[in-house]
């Protein structure tokens, strides 16, 4: 029998078939539509399933990118250009279309503005070929189209289009990647930054209930998410910049209403932390903030294992975001407009202010930390949960005085060193993989497998974490008491 036989990429899904290709020992579907493309009078609405055809689809080459700007971790030259409205596709990759093997769905992050499956950086292909789980990459609509609320506007208008999105790739795989090798039982949904943020929304999503059996959260920002009333003032607002009835933004030109939601953004950005992009909760999708819906039990009640990096706003320091405070001016202004009666206790968790490394720990735990541990302590009530803080630090982020900044850890996990980002970070990573790599790709893929070992649980008594360094990792019992303290109630 021949290779080729051996290896059919031809996939038979609900909608028709589609031919792939063979690369490394893998075989992958590029550019597979989940839904009809969001275009024309389809603008603003939730995602329709796919209109089956007839014959053999070509899935070879990737699908548009969600149209944003520029952004470092896609700027590779292997990354794909062009951007476009009609970008709800999924990439597959699948060591063996024969098998019943896990799955592993990516949810990638960006702010709701950046990003894309398709990025080189999350490539999925070492991940499937070394873990032998079937890796499924979704591209989902950001920014104005997808992560910018416009429910309330009325008919035509749904919300939460971002998180819709991702539901419907997850429908997608349920009915489908058995075609591709996959065990729908066995589906494991992972996510970073605006992916993990949207890992722990589809935990409190009633919509998404069944649709994957463990989860994995990596660096969320709750922060990101906001209630429906403070969404719908948003809308009004962008209507009356725009200076139009509301059904005209189905034809109006994506320019004016980029540039009319970004200019939203500035302002929102006044209002530390809540942005013009992210999710909302309030409405039917979403009823509750994942960490009020943890508190009170309505979760999808799944293996969990969520994290945070030890210096995630490094990075962000550079260009001094508003809403994110990492300078003295923009630390003061936080806690008075966000804490003025706890005002000394917040501040007394970060005695060095204003040294930029607690500028640094007080922007990453507005954040990041502090609500990533309000909602572990609630979800821990509830399901099996691992926590970890990502320490280790390349020489690259050493030299620049980043520490473990926000991302660095994807490339450990994807194995993603031939990526524009793992160059920088690790210009040898793809001759010699280093351990932290090894050992973080496998947990993940372990943890897919049901197969977790040697991690205890997390809970409120012990509130034990995994500290992942460069050589090994550590067990260690709340590994940041005196900052967790200062935030308990606030976040």
């Amino acid at each position: 029998m021949s290779v080729v036989a051996e290896h059919s990429t031809i996939a038979h899904t609900s909608h028709g078939r589609l031919r792939g290709t063979r690369e490394g020992g893998v075989s992958v579907w590029r550019g597979v539509e989940y839904a009809q493309q969001p275009i024309g009078a389809l603008r603003f609405l939730a995602p329709r399933p796919v209109v089956p055809w007839t014959g053999v689809r070509d899935a070879v080459e990737h699908g548009p990118l969600p149209p944003q700007g520029r952004s470092f971790v896609g700027g590779g030259r292997d990354d794909p250009k062009v951007r476009d409205e009609a970008c709800l596709t999924v990439t597959v990759w699948s060591p063996d279309t024969g098998g019943s093997l896990p799955v592993m769905v990516w949810i990638p992050g960006g702010a709701f503005v950046y990003g894309a499956g398709q990025l080189q950086l999350y490539n999925g292909s070492r991940l499937a070929a070394n873990g032998d789980v079937v890796v499924v990459n979704v591209t989902y609509r950001l920014g104005v189209f997808g992560g910018f609320e416009l429910g309330d506007l009325g008919e035509g208008f749904d919300d939460n289009l971002c998180l819709r999105d991702q539901i419907a790739a997850l429908q997608w795989v349920r009915d489908n990647i058995a075609a591709f090798g996959g065990d729908p039982e066995q589906v494991t949904v992972f996510g970073e930054s605006a992916g993990a943020t949207s890992v722990l929304a589809l935990l409190a999503s009633p919509a998404a209930d069944g649709l994957f059996a463990r989860a994995i959260a990596q660096s969320p920002a709750l922060p990101l998410i906001a209630d429906r009333e403070d969404r719908a003032r948003q809308s009004r607002r962008f209507v009356q910049l725009l200076g139009v009835g509301a059904e005209q933004l189905k034809v109006l030109p994506q320019r004016q209403l980029r540039r009319a939601a970004g200019q939203l953004q500035l302002e929102s950005a006044q209002q530390t932390p809540a942005l013009a992009y992210g999710l909302t909760h309030g409405v039917d999708l979403l009823p509750l903030h994942p960490t009020e819906a943890a508190r009170a039990g309505a979760v999808s009640a799944v293996p969990l294992i969520i994290g945070t990096n030890s210096h995630e706003a490094s990075m962000f320091a550079w260009g001094k975001p508003p809403m994110l405070p990492t300078t003295p001016a923009g630390v003061e202004d936080y806690v008075r407009r966000h804490t003025p009666h706890d005002r000394d206790r917040v501040l007394s968790a970060y005695p060095d202010l204003p040294r930029r490394r607690a500028l640094i720990a007080f922007g990453s735990d507005v954040m990041f930390g502090a609500p990533t541990w309000a909602f572990s302590d609630a979800y821990s009530e509830h399901a099996p949960t691992h926590v970890y803080r990502f320490d280790h630090t390349t020489w690259t982020l050493k030299v620049l005085g980043l520490g473990a900044t926000h991302g660095s850890e994807i490339v450990h996990i994807q194995h993603s060193y031939g990526s524009y980002l793992g160059r920088k970070l690790h210009p040898l990573g793809r001759r010699v993989q280093p351990s932290v790599g090894r050992r973080m790709q496998r947990t993940w893929l372990d943890f897919a497998r049901a197969e977790v070992a040697d991690w205890p649980e997390y809970d409120v008594e012990r509130r034990l974490t995994r500290v992942i360094r460069s050589a090994r990792d550590e067990t260690v019992a709340d590994p940041d008491a005196v900052r967790r303290v200062a935030w308990e109630g606030l976040s």
